[in-house]
């Protein structure tokens, strides 16, 4: 006997049973993206700064491989500008889960005198070197990272699976097709591959999938007074990375962040979203994107963030 399902318009949707929500269907992509590289790939690692991508990156991760521990350890490009609560929530979270954190710190590279300051103070820029080497030291295959497709234009033009040469750099006419989610891990000896299990995410639904699952974050995500300064536009945290220069007046607001990075370049937004319900409806309504709105690194240029993919940034 022959049982035929019936398709009623509309069923396709939210509205059927059988249906997943949107959000289901990212975390499914995600986890599905997840062993396919464990299942790939020999020495992956996960970027993890303690920022709300990584940590829902993490959070997938671990989801993926339950009861079982996650196959891959931690990399944090620390560039010694970065904020105490991001640093701390890192360590907590690492210590937490038992799992191996690798760093690659600018200060040493500075000390060292293989890396300079740069006259605006900003060490964002200043990433790429001390996580290129220790990709090609620790032999780490392949690479997740959180980057968004909605976050910047260089970066939607990346596929979820990313191939890098030899020297970690990015040619957008080497990207491979992924058509029906099959995704090629393959490379020579010495290339890696970035992988961005959240490509097809947005800010808004990274946010929406952090209440969902009741997802912990560092502080500075949710509206608190901070002593901070206006440059360039953006309410700038006071630090020793070097502001506020001369004229440049420290006031305390109240103030959010929506992306956290070095001190230096990652600008508040004036906001008094205090709980997880009240910072969704405030990206809902924003007309701009985290980036675009919050990190003076992707306004040096153009093609700034383009430019430092190929160097082999993020």
């Amino acid at each position: 006997m022959t049982i035929a399902a019936t398709v009623h318009e509309g069923d396709e949707g939210t509205g059927s049973p059988y249906a997943l929500s949107h959000l289901d269907a990212l975390e499914s992509e995600a986890v599905h993206i997840f062993r396919e590289v464990a299942g790939e790939f020999e020495r992956p690692v996960i970027l993890f700064s303690g920022g709300k991508d990584s940590i829902v990156m993490l959070h997938l991760a671990l989801k993926a491989f339950t009861p079982a521990a996650v196959p891959f350890s931690l990399l944090h490009v620390d560039t010694g500008h970065n904020f105490p609560e991001v640093l701390d929530y890192r360590d907590r979270t690492v210590e937490h889960h038992g799992l191996r954190l690798h760093i690659a710190s600018v200060q040493d590279y500075i000390d060292r005198g293989t890396l300079r300051e740069r006259p605006d103070g900003t060490r964002n820029p200043l990433q790429t070197l001390p996580l290129t080497e220790k990709i090609q030291t620790e032999r780490f295959d392949a690479v997740f990272g959180g980057g968004r497709r909605d976050e910047e234009k260089a970066r939607a033009k990346e596929r979820v699976f990313s191939l890098r040469d030899e020297f970690s750099q990015w040619d957008p006419r080497r990207q491979r097709p992924e058509l029906w989610n099959l995704y090629n891990g393959r490379h020579a000896p010495g290339e890696h591959v970035r992988v961005f299990p959240l490509s097809n995410w947005t800010e808004l639904d990274v946010w929406q999938y952090i209440a969902r699952e009741a997802i912990t974050l560092p502080d500075i995500y949710f509206a608190h007074e901070r002593e901070v300064f206006r440059r360039a536009g953006m309410w700038l945290t006071a630090g020793q990375w070097g502001g506020p220069k001369d004229g440049e007046t420290v006031e305390k607001r109240l103030v959010r962040y929506r992306t956290v990075g070095d001190m230096s370049c990652t600008g508040a937004v004036d906001s008094d979203a205090t709980t997880l319900d009240a910072v969704i409806t405030e990206i809902a309504a924003s007309r701009l994107t985290e980036r675009g709105a919050t990190r003076a690194d992707d306004k040096m240029s153009e093609a700034a963030m383009e430019d430092r993919k190929r160097e082999g940034y993020f």
